[in-house]
């Protein structure tokens, strides 16, 4: 019998339990003891549901109160010097997720190639012990409910310390912790594990090479020292980078990914190289929301077998990054929804694969194939469109004679003060509009709560003189999910939530059909807000790449031909701003860099197709017209050519979380363009001290011109309080206003 396994379970909950749970922690509404009995409550439902779902290994430490790497930060003792003199326990932990008003937090980026975050561990010369044996603890409490079923999870050391900042010795790093992962794993196997996963996706990125001769010697170590153990070496999101030694490492098993890495990872395997070793084949997209093409997956099952020991059946990735269950989705069509499969389902379709693979073809089997054939012969993906090759991709002149020309119309200060497009979201805000959605209030009551808070934020930003202001973004749930409600192509799921980064959870529309522009998006509120006041109004949209790397995208059609289909309709809502007398449009691509495949052979395709799709929309703007995009939380080095390239008169990013680290990318480029300074961190409830917003603005003044910076926060509003928010705002442009005296300005 094919066994079957998973990666790791989303932590959300179907409603949400999680987020609630933690929040109501921060907001002091529930204890400590509380916080930790909500959690292993938790923790029990999903073991319980994996285990009914018929997983032969389920996995166990995927479970965190904010991120699995934090938690091998605070486990192994690599926590900031500036926390050192707090006691190590959950209140430690989220400052350093958090910050407090003592320091800042730490550094958060993404998660490889994912919308997930990840809090990057800090070396400061730390010496690493083990402040507890987390692991051994979660895989005693899941014993008790799945017995020998239970796997342990957990990262391995040379992705852990590949991904910390501050590590002056790669070698000594992971050295210093080997003897901590020893304790772990011994006590692991004295408990009676049998299999254990080891994650070590640094091993499918071009940097991965370079940690070869350190996967000899760690896992030559622990297979010395904990001989017993069955060690899975465990892959996902591409091919194994370098197969050929990687699959001589002394370990039982390797988890490879035959979704995003196919052609690689299968030609190393057919090549023989794993003869004798067992294969967790991640064969069911764990990242994307579409049901498997059984044909083709089955096939696939067959050559895996045949080329290995054993095999065994799972998803290519942790399901952290889908939803839970499809099955509260009835107000979808029903080709469509047939055709989705969320974390839920994908442990089925992971049965349902062991058991063809076994020789049996059951009723659901075929079932799922005539859904899945009827989603691939719909309408909704056959229709006929207006043609991108037809579409401007340059704007018209230079940036200097553009610039010249926006001052002109604009007569903007030296270092502009403005923010990126959301401010803070109510209890009030919230229960509107789902009394609106509901049917409780009129459209006329629902557009006159949003054109009173527009109006009470447009006085708000006057009062606090800031240059260039928003309308709020009120009328938004989120910044993606908002223009999947109203594009053509797009679905919008009733519970499709994911988790972002620590409590943050994002709900990605489906783009399951062609996408079109069928009418205006954002301008009543733009032009009400603009009304309001003498100074500038942005219009607030999102990009083409951000729009497709954080909804839950096809993958029926190329995606440079799904680009080039949302810059068209973007295109069409720039055009509505335009018209109307917007004369600042801010068009995100927070997550640009997001989609940059990990192998940087396929990375210049990709780009060169997002700035295609950026220009697309944004080229047929008049020279006046000031073009802005925003970023966050990017290694912007490796793509500040593209960003260039996108030709945008002015990109926010961000700079404080990173200490000022990722303007060096805009300094050694020698970056012409303007650039929004995102000088201090939304995402932790710390206001920022006036000292520590001159810092961030003058440290990138002494490379490149005044003349190219604007001043504002790192992101959105959206998730702050009001009181915070103001607060922060204040110290802002005191900040801005006293560098301006400096400049004598």
């Amino acid at each position: 019998m094919t066994k079957i396994s998973s990666l790791g379970y989303p932590r959300l909950g179907e409603n949400r339990e999680w987020k609630k749970l933690i929040e109501s922690y921060w907001s002091k509404k529930i204890t400590q003891q509380e916080l930790f009995e909500g959690a292993k409550a938790l923790r029990t439902d999903f073991l319980k549901k994996q285990l009914n779902a018929g997983l032969d290994l389920i996995p166990v430490g995927d479970f965190s109160f904010y991120d699995q790497i934090l938690d091998l930060s605070v486990q192994f003792n690599i926590i900031p010097k500036r926390f050192s003199k707090e006691e190590v326990d959950i209140d430690l932990y989220f400052s350093i997720a958090r910050g407090n008003k003592e320091n800042v937090a730490s550094a958060m980026k993404k998660w490889f190639n994912t919308n997930y975050h990840y809090i990057v561990p800090e070396w400061t010369k730390q010496r690493p012990k083990l402040n507890n044996n987390r692991l051994l603890e979660l895989y005693l409490e899941a014993r008790e409910i799945v017995g020998e079923k239970a796997k342990p999870v957990i990262t391995g050391p040379i992705t852990y310390v590949a991904l910390s900042s501050g590590v002056e010795d790669f070698t000594a790093a992971v050295k210093s912790l080997l003897p901590l992962y020893k304790q772990v794993f011994k006590e692991l196997v004295d408990a009676g594990a049998v299999y254990i996963q080891i994650d070590e996706p640094i091993f499918v990125t071009d940097e991965g090479s370079e940690y070869l001769e350190a996967a000899k010697g760690v896992y030559g170590y622990f297979a010395k020292e904990i001989p017993q153990a069955k060690f899975i070496f465990q892959t996902y999101f591409e091919a194994l980078i370098n197969a050929e030694s990687l699959s001589q490492l002394p370990v039982a098993a390797f988890g490879l990914d035959f979704v995003h890495g196919l052609e690689e990872n299968l030609a190393a395997l057919t090549s023989g190289l794993f003869k004798g070793k067992e294969i967790f084949a991640g064969v069911i997209d764990g990242r994307n929301i579409w049901s498997s093409d059984f044909v083709k997956t089955a096939e696939l099952l067959k050559t895996i077998k045949e080329n290995t020991a054993e095999v065994i059946v799972q998803p290519s990735c942790s399901l952290l990054h889908v939803p839970v269950t499809a099955k509260n989705e009835t107000g979808l069509e029903t080709v469509l929804r047939n055709g989705l499969a969320f974390a839920d389902e994908k442990l089925q379709e992971v049965k349902l694969l062991a058991e063809k693979l076994d020789g049996r073809e059951t009723p659901a089997y075929k079932e799922h194939i005539a859904h899945f054939e009827a989603l691939q012969a719909a309408d909704f993906r056959n229709v006929e469109l207006e043609n991108a090759e037809q579409a401007a991709t340059k704007r018209a002149s230079s940036f200097e004679k553009r610039r010249d020309l926006q001052q002109k119309k604009l007569h903007l200060p030296l270092l502009p003060t403005t923010t990126i497009g959301s401010f803070p979201q109510s209890q009030e805000i919230r229960r509107t509009r789902l009394a609106w959605k509901r049917g409780r209030i009129s459209d006329e009551d629902y557009q006159g709560f949003i054109n009173a808070e527009i109006k009470r934020w447009i006085k708000i930003q006057e009062d606090l003189d800031l240059d260039v202001l928003v309308h709020g973004e009120f009328e938004r749930v989120d910044m993606v999910e908002f223009f999947g409600q109203q594009l053509a192509g797009f679905a919008t799921t009733k519970l499709g939530w994911v988790q972002s980064y620590g409590s943050r959870a994002v709900k990605p529309p489906i783009i399951y059909g062609d996408v079109q522009h069928i009418k205006p998006l954002t301008v009543r509120e733009t032009v009400y807000a603009q009304s309001l006041t003498d100074r500038p109004v942005k219009g607030m949209l999102t990009g083409p790449i951000t729009i497709t790397n954080w909804s839950f995208e096809r993958t029926d059609i190329p995606r440079r031909q799904l680009f080039d289909q949302i810059g068209l309709a973007i295109k069409d809502e720039i055009k509505l701003l335009e018209d109307a007398g917007i004369a600042i449009i801010q068009v995100d691509e927070a997550a640009l860099r997001e989609g940059l495949p990990l192998r940087k052979a396929k990375q210049k395709a990709y780009l060169d197709d997002a700035v295609r799709a950026f220009h697309i929309a944004t080229s047929s703007v008049k020279d006046e017209t000031q073009i802005h995009t925003h970023m966050c939380y990017s290694k912007f080095d490796e793509i500040i050519d593209s960003i260039r390239a996108l030709d945008a008169d002015v990109i926010s990013i961000e700079t404080s979380r990173s200490h000022g680290d990722i303007i060096e990318s805009f300094e050694t480029a020698v970056y012409p363009l303007g650039i929004g300074l995102g000088v201090y961190d939304i995402h932790s409830p710390r206001v920022p001290t006036k000292e520590e917003v001159i810092a961030n603005i003058e440290r990138p003044l002494h490379k490149l011109s005044p003349k190219q910076f604007w001043v504002n926060p790192d992101c959105g509003l959206k998730t702050r309080q009001e009181p915070e928010t103001l607060a922060a705002l204040k110290v802002l442009v005191a900040a801005t206003k006293e560098v301006r005296r400096k400049l004598g300005s």
